[in-house]
C-alpha cells in the first residue's frame, strides 16, 4: 500500500489486501473449531476477536503520529503508516508457520491423554453436527440457515465498517486535530476490546446464544439513532461508545451460531460463505455512509442508517435462535487415571 500513485494501483493493492483477509477470517475460526468445544468458542472467538478493538486502541493514536512523519526518509506520512503497520503481521505470518499445529493430536505441549480427551469431544461433536447440522460441501453452500446467517453478519459488519471508518470523521467535525481524533477514537475500542471477551464467557456460561447476539445488536442501534442528534462531544463520545461495544460483543458471540451446525468440507465452505456475505457489508456500509453524508451535508441520516441495519440483525438473530434447535453439546472425555499397582490386573471396566 506504501507504493500506492494512483487510483488503478490503490484499487489493486487494496482488492489484494481483501482477497488475504477473505482467506485469513474463515480460516481462523475454522482453525479454533479444531481445538475448542462448541460450548467453548464465544469466549475463545471474542479473546481472539479482541485483538482487532485493541490494535485500534493502539493504532489510532499511533497512526496518528506516523501521519506526522511527512518527509522524513522521502516518504509521505501515510506511506510510513503502512509500512511501521504492516510489518507485525508479516513476521507474526512467519511465526504462526512455525509454531501452530492444524489440531491437538500435533501438539507436543499437550500430554497423550489430554490430546486423546480432546480428540474424542471433538470428533463426538463433528458426528452430532452430520446429525443435525451438514457435513457435505454442497449443504456449505446452499443450506437456509447457512445464507440467513451470512445475512445476519452482513448486518452486523455494516454497523462494524460504518463505525470504523467514519468514527474519526464524526470526530473530527468538532474541530480537532489528528492526534486528538486518534486518542478519542480509542476510547470506544479500549471498553469493547473488555467488553466482548466478558460477554462472550458469559454466554458460554450461561450456554445461551441468541440473545447474546441480539441486545447487543439492539444496544447499538439504540446508541446510533441517539448520536444521529447534534450532541456535545462527550456524548457523543458516549453514544459511540455503547455503538461500538455493542457491535464487537455480537461479534464474538454469533461466531457461536454455525460452527456447531457445520463439520467436514460444509465447515469450510459454510464459514467462508457466511464471512463473504457478510463482508460485503464492509462495502455497502462505507458507501451507504459516505453517500448520505454527502447529499445531506450531515451525519444524521447515515447513522440512522447504521442504526437500523443493527436493528435489523438483532431481528434476525431472535428469529433465527428461536426457529433452530441448538445443539447438544458433547460430552467432554475425561482421561484416564493411571491403574493402582496391587500385583494383580485391574479389570477392564475399571480402568474406564
Amino acid at each position: 500500500m506504501s507504493l500506492v500513485t494512483g487510483p488503478i494501483s490503490f484499487y489493486v493493492m487494496r482488492f489484494l489486501l481483501g482477497v488475504a483477509e477473505a482467506g485469513f477470517f474463515p480460516g481462523i475460526i475454522l482453525y479454533l473449531t479444531f481445538w475448542f468445544p462448541a460450548r467453548e468458542r464465544a469466549r475463545i472467538v471474542s479473546l481472539f476477536m479482541a485483538a482487532v478493538p485493541i490494535s485500534t486502541v493502539l493504532g489510532a493514536p499511533l497512526s496518528g503520529a506516523l501521519l506526522g512523519l511527512g518527509g522524513f526518509g522521502g516518504l509521505k506520512g501515510w506511506q510510513w503508516l503502512f509500512v511501521i503497520e504492516g510489518v507485525p503481521a508479516m513476521l507474526l505470518g512467519l511465526a504462526a508457520w512455525w509454531l501452530l499445529t492444524d489440531r491437538p493430536e500435533e501438539a507436543n505441549w499437550l500430554s497423550k491423554e489430554e490430546r486423546r480427551a480432546v480428540a474424542s469431544l471433538l470428533r463426538a461433536e463433528a458426528k452430532a453436527a452430520k446429525v443435525s447440522g451438514y457435513a457435505k460441501l454442497s449443504e456449505g453452500l446452499t443450506q437456509p440457515r447457512i445464507l440467513v446467517l451470512g445475512f445476519l453478519y452482513f448486518c452486523i459488519v455494516v454497523g462494524l465498517y460504518g463505525i470504523g471508518f467514519w468514527m474519526p470523521q464524526v470526530i473530527q467535525s468538532y474541530g480537532l486535530t489528528p492526534l486528538q481524533i486518534g486518542l478519542l477514537t480509542a476510547i470506544p475500542y479500549l471498553f469493547a476490546s473488555g467488553d466482548m471477551v466478558l460477554w462472550g464467557w458469559h454466554s458460554d456460561v450461561t450456554q445461551e446464544r441468541t440473545w447474546h447476539v441480539a441486545l447487543p445488536l439492539f444496544l447499538a442501534a439504540l446508541a446510533f439513532a441517539c448520536s444521529a442528534a447534534s450532541l456535545p462531544l462527550p456524548t457523543m463520545m458516549l453514544a459511540l461508545t455503547a455503538a461500538t461495544i455493542g457491535i464487537y460483543a455480537a461479534i464474538g458471540t454469533f461466531w457461536s451460531f454455525p460452527t456447531p451446525l457445520l463439520t467436514g468440507t460444509a465447515a469450510a465452505a459454510g464459514l467462508a460463505l457466511i464471512n463473504a456475505i457478510g463482508n460485503s457489508g464492509g462495502l455497502v456500509g462505507p458507501w451507504m455512509v459516505g453517500l448520505m453524508k454527502e447529499r445531506s451535508g450531515n451525519f444524521t441520516g447515515a447513522l440512522l442508517f447504521l442504526a437500523g441495519a443493527l436493528a435489523l440483525g438483532g431481528a434476525v438473530a431472535l428469529w433465527f435462535g428461536y426457529s433452530v434447535p441448538a445443539p447438544q453439546p458433547a460430552k467432554a472425555l475425561k482421561p484416564r487415571a493411571p491403574a493402582p499397582n496391587r500385583g494383580s490386573p485391574v479389570p477392564r471396566r475399571a480402568r474406564h
